[in-house]
């Protein structure tokens, strides 16, 4: 049994690792997962930013644009949805969409979030403002995609 076989049997309602699981299975897997987590944890950001991202990867944008839309109703603290949602616009959207989301964001003023706060906390962007964060961690991002 593989550890997330066994954490998720542990805490089954964990959004956190639905999402994991979600974003690390094998592509033919995912939309299985990705139904599974929904039924468990419907209003968790982590899990509808998967969700989204998904959708976004097989280029169905404006349902993308809907997951990413609602991960951040749900929770506006939640800097890594506002920044996938950001990065998600900057490729796929307008610079007035772009815009909107930015200060949205801004006006949110975020602070959770695995990636947002690692970015956010270190060093070198100590004193900067939501927008220039919300700019580094959706660059992040997208570094990381070309990667992958």
């Amino acid at each position: 049994i593989s550890l997330m076989a066994r954490a998720l049997q542990e805490i089954p309602l964990s959004g956190l690792l639905l999402a994991e699981n979600i974003t690390t299975s094998p592509r033919v897997e995912q939309k299985s997962k990705s139904a599974a987590a929904i039924k468990k944890c419907p209003d968790d950001p982590r899990v509808i930013t998967a969700v989204a991202s998904l959708f976004a990867a097989e280029r169905k944008n404006d349902k993308a644009r809907k997951w990413f839309e609602r991960a951040v109703v749900l929770d506006p603290d939640m800097g890594d949805s506002w920044a996938k949602l950001y990065a998600f616009e900057l490729d796929a959207g307008t610079k007035d969409t772009q815009e909107k989301v930015k200060k949205r964001c801004i006006s949110a003023e975020p602070t959770h979030g695995e990636l947002w706060c690692k970015i956010v906390k270190s060093m070198s962007n100590r004193g900067k403002t939501v927008a220039q964060n919300l700019d580094a961690v959706a660059q992040s991002l997208r570094d990381k995609m070309r990667l992958n």
